[in-house]
Formats: structure tokens, sequence, C-alpha cells
């Protein structure tokens, strides 16, 4: 039977870390395995990543792709149907969807999408609502008002 006082790891797979630069004798003296000279065997010395000798990178060859729109708007989404299983009532609005952990606090902006089924009346105060989302609020009783972009 194995038990923990008798483990061991196998004859070999353990070895001693190798000591650079400690003398003639210990095989790895003098240039400590670096050979002689040249930017390599330099403190500090080598090239970035990327380098490819002064010949243009590949990274550069290659064209730049796509946009990154500065004045993307990004909403925190929700549906309904997780609106209806959280039981909330009354008035349900970016603040308190944060402050209930269900939208992360990043988002500035709150959009309501529509899959689920919804039966209790919520007053909504969002920035966006898709229309089933809105047909299935207003069919339960509900009222949505839509914000301006605070953000």
């Amino acid at each position: 039977m194995i038990t923990l006082d008798k483990l061991h790891p196998h004859k070999g797979a353990k070895r001693n870390k190798k000591r650079l630069g400690r003398g003639r004798a210990s095989g790895l003296g003098k240039t400590a395995g670096k050979g002689m000279k040249g930017q390599k065997s330099r403190s500090g010395g080598g090239v970035r990543p990327g380098f490819e000798g002064g010949q243009m990178p590949i990274y550069r060859q290659l064209p730049k792709r796509g946009f990154k729109n500065p004045f993307r708007k990004i909403f925190g989404i929700i549906n309904v149907g997780a609106l209806e299983e959280k039981g909330l009532e009354g008035q349900v609005d970016l603040a308190r969807l944060k402050e209930l952990g269900m939208i992360g606090k990043r988002y500035s902006l709150l959009k309501i999408l529509g899959e689920g089924e919804l039966k209790t009346p919520l007053e909504i105060k969002a920035h966006a609502v898709s229309k089933t989302a809105r047909a299935k609020i207003e069919a339960a009783g509900g009222k949505i008002e839509i914000l301006g972009d605070e953000a």
C-alpha cells in the first residue's frame, strides 16, 4: 500500500540547478555557458520579441485591419425573462440592476431585450428597448421610460 511517507520522485527526476560562473572546475565558469563576445553574451543582451535582424518584421509588413469606433456605445443587456426570474417589482433601472449584480459595473447604458416571459408589471427606465421587450412589458401592464445617453 502506498502512503504519503513512502512517496518520492523517480530516480533522476530531480536535478540540481545549474550554477553558472562559479569557477573553471564547474564546467560553467568564466563565460557561464554564453560563449565569447556578442550581443547575447552581454548582460541584458538579446533582441526584443518580433525582431528579425533588421529585416522589416512580419507584423509591420501586414496591413492594418478594421476600425475601432471611439464613440461606440456599450450597453449592459438584460432579458425580460431574467427580470421575472429575479422577482423584481416596481421601478427597475440601471443603478438597481448593478446593485443586484445583474449587470456589470463597467456599463453606463442599459438595453432590455425580449427573451423569456414577463408577468409582473414593471416600471422600467432604460436607454434602449427592443420591440419584443416593449410588447411584453406593456402586455404585463408595465411602463417604459427611454433615457437619453448620459454616458
